[in-house]
This record gives structure tokens, sequence and C-alpha cells, in this order.
């Protein structure tokens, strides 16, 4: 298997983490630049970043999202299995009017890197956007795309076939995390 695959198998979206160990600003710097290098529609470059990285910002992100639709009945992680940090998607709206894809080629790159250090993340989109502009100062020019959560997971996520058309993740009693996945063959269509 291909270093790249491999990675590849290890982002998950992970959702529980080992809170106590920390991610500084030079880890997600590096993640930032994995996404900097990365392909961007037009080249315009339009995304911006804001990094937080200690635990009274990571409080205020925290109480802005929602984690997990189809686990309903959990509202998140508890504390001590938090994130460690986040960065926050931006739209630069002085760049352009649109972002296209590179929101997504962005966070790709960001979650392969954070892999490749040991650690996981999820993409969240579910985020209360103007509570968390205000409650960060985040100047009006700039647009929540999504939150990306990180940290050093401590879930298993186990992926399996999917069947009967439930493409809904769950949990079973011992917690582990379970995503079924289309097969190859069902995606290919010639």
């Amino acid at each position: 298997m291909s270093t790249l695959k491999s990675l590849l198998l290890k982002n998950r979206s992970y959702r529980r983490f080992d809170q106590s160990r920390t991610i500084s600003r030079d880890e997600l710097l590096e993640m930032v630049d994995a996404a900097r290098v990365s392909g961007s529609a037009r080249n315009a470059q339009p995304i911006k970043y804001f990094l937080s990285f200690d635990r009274e910002t990571n409080d205020k992100i925290f109480s802005t999202l929602a984690w997990a639709g189809y686990l309903s009945d959990w509202p998140g992680p508890k504390d001590g299995e938090r994130p460690s940090a986040y960065l926050i998607q931006l739209h630069d709206t002085t760049l352009g009017a649109n972002y296209f894809c590179d929101d997504g080629i962005a966070a790709q790159s960001i979650l392969l890197t954070a892999v490749e250090c040991g650690l996981g993340g999820c993409i969240i989109a579910s985020v209360k956007k103007e509570k968390l502009m205000e409650s960060l100062q985040i100047p009006g020019h700039l647009a929540i795309i999504q939150v990306i959560a990180l940290g050093k997971p401590v879930e298993k996520v186990k992926l399996e076939e999917l069947k009967e058309g439930d493409f809904k993740y769950w949990r079973d009693k011992d917690q582990v995390h379970h995503v079924p996945k289309r097969s190859l063959k069902e995606l290919v269509i010639n």
C-alpha cells in the first residue's frame, strides 16, 4: 500500500481526542502551509485561517459547534476529549466572491498533514457563525466557511462496506465509530 493511501485510511473524522496532548502554533502553521501550497481555483487563494490552540479560545469555539449529526443523543466530546486546537477556514471576500472547491482541497491537505504528525481532526460545517465571528472579533470581510477540530484521536474508527444503502455512521456498545463506505464497484460506472 502506498504511503498516501495509508495516510488516507488513517484520516477519519475523529470527534474525541486526548485533550492533554497540546498542539503548538508551529504545528498549526505547518498544516496551514500544506494548504497554502495546495491547488486553488483560478489560483486566487481566497482562504485565510484563524488559529486557536489555547484553552480559552478553544472553549469559545467549542460552544459554537454541533457534533455528529447522526449521533443525535451525543452532545459532543466531554471535557478531556475535546480538540486541542482549531483552524477556522475563512473566505476573504476582498479576494473574490467565490472560493469554489478550495476549502475541501485545503482541508484535506491540513488533515493529511495532521495524520502525518500523529494527530487527527474533523471538519465541522455546523457552526453558529455569527456568534463565533463576534466572540473572536473576526473582521467583517472574512466569512467563516467551516471549522477544523484537531487533536490526538482517542477513538477507534472502523470502515465497513455500505449495506442496503445505509450510509449513516454509528457507534457500537464499545464506542467504536463505524463508517460505511460504498464499494469501488459501485463508484465506477464503466
